[in-house]
C-alpha cells in the first residue's frame, strides 16, 4: 500500500477531478430544462494580465453560489467570458511594445497595432481561464464570450444604430475629461479624484480706459490664457458698478466682458472668477448661457497651443509657473494663498483630468432619468442600504450626456462612415461589412476612427 504523502499536493488530485467534471458536463446548463433557473454572469476579468486575489475571492464567493443552487435543485448556469479592457489592455500592450521593440502606437498601421493586441489577447485570455479552472470555477465553458466576440460585436452596432436613428446618440464639440498620457476622453466613472495641497492665486485684471483693476481668484493660473469673460454675482454689491465693463486679458491682450451670472459664489476668493469655457465644466455653461466663444488652449498630447502665445509648446505644469512667473512681472499677481483642491485623475493612466473641447459621440441621458428615478421610488429595483437611495438619486439628478467615444484603437470601433468632401454627410450601419455606398465608392468614404466606451 502506498503512503501517503506528508503534505497535500494539489497537482496530483484537482486536475484529474477537474477532468472528471468537464467529461461528464457536471458544469453545463439544460435551457430547455423545468428546473427552476439561477444564472451568474461572471464579472469578465480584463485581458491586461493574469488574475490576482480579488478575482479569487469574488470568483470563490460566486462558485459557492452556483454550486449551492445546482445541489438545491435549480438549473444553474454561470456564465463565463473575458473582457477587451479597452483602455488598460491598449496601454500595457503599447507599453510592451515600447519595451521590446521600441515602437509607440502611432508608429505602426492601425492594422498592424490590432494583430499584436489580439495575439497579447489570446496568450492572456488562455492563462486567465486557466486560472479560473486551477480554483474549481463550474462555469459552463461552452457558453464562453469575449466581449470583443461576434456576438457582441452585433449587439453593440444593433443597439448603436437603433439609438442613432431614434436621435438618442449624436455627435457634437464637447467638453469632456480628457487623459493627455493615453489621449483619449473618459466617462465621468473613470476619474478618481485626489485631495491635493494647492493654491489660489490672486490675478489683477486691467479695465478698459479706467485706471483700476478687478481681482479674480484661480486655482488654474495657466487657463486664463483661454479666457473669455470674467463673472461676477448680481447679488455681489461690491461689483454692481462693474456690470457691462470690460476687461483687458493679461498676457494675450484679449478684451474679455465682465458678465452676471447665477453660478458665481460671492464667498469664494474676491467674488469674481475667470470664465475659461474650453478647460472648466461650470465655464462651459456658463459660456453656452452667455453665448461666449470658446477658446482651446491645449493640445491632444497636454501642451500649450498657439492660442497661448508666447506659451506655446509648454506643459500645462510648466506653463503654470510661468503664467505665474509673468504676471508678477507685471505686478498683476495680488496674493497667492495655500489652498485643498480636489484633482480629478485618470483611473488607469494617473494622468491629471483636463477638460478638453473636441468631437465626440455621446448619449442623451435626459430621456432616462425619469425611468432611472421612479425603478427605484417605486421598488422595482431595491438598493441595498436604503440610505445610499439619497446618493443614488443625486446622483441621477446630475448626470450629463454619457460621452461614449473613446480616441482608441482597441475596441467597438464606432460604425459610421463620413463622406470626405463633406463630413456632415455620415452613414450609421448595423450590418456585416460596408454600407452599400462604401462598396460603391470606397475612395470617398471613411469610417470613424474612434472606438465605442463598451
Amino acid at each position: 500500500m502506498q503512503d501517503l504523502n506528508k503534505s497535500y499536493d494539489p497537482k496530483i488530485v484537482e486536475d484529474k477531478i477537474y477532468d472528471f467534471w468537464e467529461k461528464n458536463s457536471f458544469f453545463k446548463a439544460d435551457a430547455k430544462s423545468k428546473k427552476k433557473p439561477f444564472s451568474i454572469v461572471i464579472p469578465p476579468p480584463n485581458v491586461t494580465g493574469v488574475l490576482h486575489m480579488g478575482h479569487a475571492l469574488v470568483d470563490t464567493l460566486q462558485d459557492i453560489l452556483i454550486r449551492y443552487k445546482r445541489m438545491s435543485g435549480y438549473e444553474a448556469l454561470w456564465v463565463p467570458g473575458t473582457d477587451h479592457a479597452g483602455i488598460s489592455t491598449q496601454s500595457v500592450v503599447e507599453k510592451f511594445l515600447i519595451a521590446k521593440h521600441k515602437k509607440r502606437r502611432k508608429d505602426y498601421s492601425r492594422e498592424e497595432f490590432l494583430s499584436h493586441v489580439w495575439k497579447w489577447k489570446e496568450e492572456k485570455e488562455k492563462n486567465i481561464l486557466n486560472q479560473l479552472k486551477k480554483l474549481g470555477c463550474s462555469c459552463d465553458w461552452q457558453r464562453l464570450r469575449f466581449t470583443m466576440d461576434e456576438k457582441s460585436n452585433r449587439a453593440v452596432r444593433t443597439i448603436f444604430k437603433r439609438m442613432f436613428d431614434q436621435k438618442l446618440i449624436y455627435r457634437g464639440d464637447y467638453l469632456v475629461n480628457y487623459d493627455p498620457i493615453t489621449q483619449t476622453a473618459l466617462a465621468d466613472d473613470e476619474v478618481e479624484y485626489e485631495e491635493k495641497d494647492s493654491y489660489l492665486w490672486y490675478f489683477k485684471y486691467p479695465l478698459k480706459d479706467k485706471k483700476a483693476f478687478i481681482t479674480v481668484a484661480t486655482t488654474r493660473p495657466e487657463t486664463m490664457l483661454g479666457d473669455t469673460a470674467v463673472a461676477i454675482s448680481n447679488k455681489d454689491p461690491r461689483y454692481f458698478s462693474y456690470a457691462n465693463d470690460t476687461v483687458i486679458l493679461p498676457l494675450v491682450n484679449r478684451e474679455i466682458p465682465i458678465i452676471e451670472d447665477r453660478f458665481v459664489d460671492p464667498k469664494f476668493g474676491t467674488g469674481a472668477v475667470k470664465i475659461t469655457p474650453a478647460h472648466d465644466f461650470n465655464d462651459y455653461d456658463v459660456a453656452i448661457r452667455h453665448s461666449l466663444p470658446i477658446i482651446n488652449i491645449m493640445t491632444k498630447d497636454g501642451k500649450i497651443n498657439e492660442n497661448g502665445k508666447q506659451f506655446y509648446g509648454l506643459s500645462m505644469q510648466k506653463a503654470r509657473t510661468a503664467v505665474v512667473e509673468e504676471m508678477k512681472k507685471l505686478n498683476l499677481l495680488e496674493k497667492v494663498e495655500p489652498y485643498k483642491l480636489k484633482v480629478g485623475v485618470s483611473y488607469r493612466s494617473k494622468a491629471k483630468i483636463e477638460p478638453y473641447l473636441s468631437k465626440q459621440w455621446f448619449i442623451k441621458m435626459n430621456p432616462f432619468k425619469n425611468r432611472l428615478t421612479s425603478d427605484v421610488k417605486e421598488k422595482r429595483i431595491k438598493i441595498i442600504p436604503k440610505h445610499w437611495e439619497k446618493t443614488y438619486f443625486h446622483w441621477i439628478e446630475n448626470l450629463r450626456d454619457w460621452c461614449i467615444s473613446r480616441q482608441l484603437w482597441w475596441g467597438h470601433q464606432i460604425p459610421i462612415w463620413y463622406r470626405k468632401d463633406d463630413p456632415d454627410v455620415m452613414i450609421c450601419y448595423d450590418k456585416e461589412g460596408l454600407p452599400p455606398e462604401v462598396e460603391k465608392e470606397p475612395d470617398k468614404w471613411i469610417q470613424d476612427e474612434d472606438v465605442l466606451d463598451t
